[in-house]
C-alpha cells in the first residue's frame, strides 16, 4: 500500500522511510504547511499572489504605486476625419489630414486645476527578434511625430466636458501600419492630463494608416528559357489587393521545332503558381547591447518568407503545335485568412515585398510531320521556374486625395458677371399722368 496519496504522507509500520531525491532548480517546491491543511484542495488559488495592476481596454497597465488614479477628470476623443489613407507611392503621396476633438471631462463638484494637458502622436516600431533578449529598448522604438499642449500653468477648468480640437497633416512618405512576422509598425495617440493634486488621466488611441496605389496599365513581362527556344509572355495587373482575385494571362511560344521529316515539341503538363511574401527587418541595438553588433548604428538582419496563395493547374490552356505556341488565362488570389501585409519599405529597417512564382512542367514529344497527331513521348522533361514582382496594396475607393476634397479658395473663384451702370438717365418724354395703365412691353 503506498505511503503517499495526493501529496499527503501516511505513517505505516510496514514501510521503511526512503530518502527523498533532490529535485531540479526549475521545479516548484512544496510548502510544508500544505500537508497540514485541505485549503489547497478546496481553493486552488489559496496562497497565490495576485497582481494589483489594472489593465484597461487600451492595453495600458495602471498601478496605484507611484501615482494617484484620476477620480475627478476623464479623457475621451472624437475623431472627425475619415480613416487615414495615403494615395499613390510614398514619393508622390500628399499625405492625409487627420482631425478630431480631445475631450477633458471634469466629474467633480468643483473646478479642477490642470497642471498639464498634452497629446502626442507617435510612431512605434517593434520587433519579435531583438538583439538583446527581453530588452525593452531593443524590442521597441518610439518616435514623436507631433505634439499638442492644450493646458498648462494650473489652468482652472469648470465641471463638465470641454473640447480641444486638433488636426495634423500626416506626411505621405511615412510607412503604413504593418504587423509582420518579424517586425511591426504602429501609430498611436497618447493623451495625458495631470492635476495639481497629482491625479493623472491617460488615454491611448491607435491610428491605422493604409496606402492605396491607384491602378494603371497592365504589366507585360517576357521570360526566355535557354538553351531551349521557349519564350513566356505574362500579363499581370499593375496592383493587387489582399482581398479578391485577379486574372493572369500567359502565352508560351517556341514549343515546336520542325525538321525535314519530324518535329520535336514541348507539351505543358502542369502549371503551379504561388504568391510569396518576403519580409526583411534589421533589428537595431540599444546603447547597452550595441557591442553585440559591432558598434552604433548597426543591427542584425532577419528574413522570413511565407506563401499567402497557391494552386496547381493541369488544364485550362490551348495548345497549337502548328503555330508553335500555347496560351491560357487563370485566376489567382491571396488567402485573406493568412492576414497578408501590403508592400512597405520603412527607413526603420522593415521591408515587405511580394513576388508571384510560376513553375511549368513540360514534357518533350516526337512526331512525324505527316502525322503530327501520332506523338511519342521521348521521356525528357523540364521544370521552368520564373517569378514576377507584384505590388500588393489596399483598394483606393473613390481615389480622391484630401486636397481635392477641400472647398475652392478665394483665388480659385472665377471672374464675376459684368456689372451694371450706376447712372440712370432722366425721362425726357411727355407727362404720363393717368395713361400708365395703357403702357405695355412691345
Amino acid at each position: 500500500m503506498p505511503g503517499r496519496i495526493l501529496g499527503f504522507d501516511f505513517p505505516s509500520p510496514l514501510l521503511r522511510p526512503v530518502p527523498e531525491k533532490k529535485r531540479s532548480s526549475s521545479s516548484v517546491r512544496a510548502d510544508p504547511s500544505r500537508h497540514d491543511s485541505m485549503e489547497h484542495l478546496r481553493r486552488p488559488h489559496f496562497g497565490k499572489s495576485h497582481s494589483h495592476d489594472k489593465k484597461d481596454k487600451d492595453g495600458r497597465r495602471e498601478s496605484s504605486l507611484g501615482r494617484q488614479a484620476a477620480k475627478h477628470i476623464k479623457l475621451d476623443m472624437v475623431v472627425e476625419s475619415p480613416p487615414v489613407l495615403f494615395l499613390d507611392s510614398p514619393q508622390h503621396s500628399s499625405g492625409s489630414l487627420f482631425s478630431g476633438r480631445m475631450q477633458l471631462i471634469v466629474t467633480g463638484a468643483t473646478a479642477a486645476a490642470i497642471k498639464s494637458f498634452t497629446l502626442t502622436f507617435r510612431a512605434i516600431t517593434s520587433t519579435k527578434r531583438p538583439v538583446g533578449d527581453h530588452c525593452k529598448d531593443c524590442s521597441s522604438k518610439s518616435t514623436v511625430l507631433k505634439e499638442w499642449k492644450f493646458l498648462s500653468d494650473n489652468a482652472e477648468i469648470a465641471t463638465g466636458s470641454h473640447d480641444f480640437p486638433f488636426s495634423y497633416l500626416i506626411p505621405g512618405h511615412l510607412p503604413t501600419t504593418t504587423h509582420g512576422h518579424i517586425g511591426s509598425i504602429d501609430y498611436k495617440l497618447f493623451a495625458r492630463a495631470e492635476t495639481v493634486n497629482g491625479e493623472i488621466a491617460e488615454y491611448i488611441r491607435p491610428v491605422v494608416i493604409n496606402r492605396a496605389i491607384r491602378p494603371g496599365n497592365d504589366k507585360n513581362s517576357v521570360r526566355i528559357f535557354p538553351p531551349t527556344n521557349l519564350t513566356l509572355n505574362v500579363t499581370l495587373p499593375s496592383v493587387i489587393h489582399p482581398i479578391g482575385d485577379f486574372p493572369v494571362y500567359a502565352r508560351m511560344s517556341g514549343i515546336t521545332t520542325k525538321k525535314e521529316d519530324t518535329q520535336i515539341r514541348w507539351r505543358l503538363r502542369k502549371l503551379t503558381w504561388r504568391i510569396e511574401e518576403q519580409e526583411k527587418f534589421i533589428s537595431p541595438a540599444c546603447a547597452k547591447h550595441m557591442g553585440k553588433v559591432g558598434g552604433e548604428g548597426r543591427g542584425i538582419q532577419h528574413e522570413h518568407t511565407r506563401d499567402i496563395g497557391s494552386d496547381d493547374l493541369k488544364s485550362g490552356w490551348k495548345t497549337d503545335f502548328a503555330d508553335g505556341q500555347l496560351e491560357g488565362e487563370f485566376t489567382a488570389s491571396i488567402d485573406s485568412g493568412l492576414k497578408p501585409q501590403c508592400d512597405v519599405d520603412s527607413p526603420s529597417g522593415l521591408k515587405i515585398n511580394h513576388v508571384m512564382v510560376l513553375e511549368l512542367v513540360i514534357a518533350e514529344e516526337w512526331a512525324p510531320n505527316k502525322k503530327p497527331n501520332q506523338a511519342t513521348p521521348t521521356g525528357a522533361a523540364r521544370v521552368l521556374r520564373t517569378q514576377f514582382n507584384i505590388n500588393v496594396t489596399e483598394r483606393s475607393g473613390m481615389g480622391i486625395a484630401w486636397e481635392d476634397e477641400q472647398p475652392p479658395l478665394y483665388e480659385d473663384v472665377p471672374a464675376s458677371p459684368p456689372g451694371y451702370r450706376n447712372e440712370i438717365d432722366n425721362y425726357d418724354g411727355s407727362e404720363l399722368n393717368e395713361d400708365v395703365d395703357q403702357l405695355h412691353l412691345s
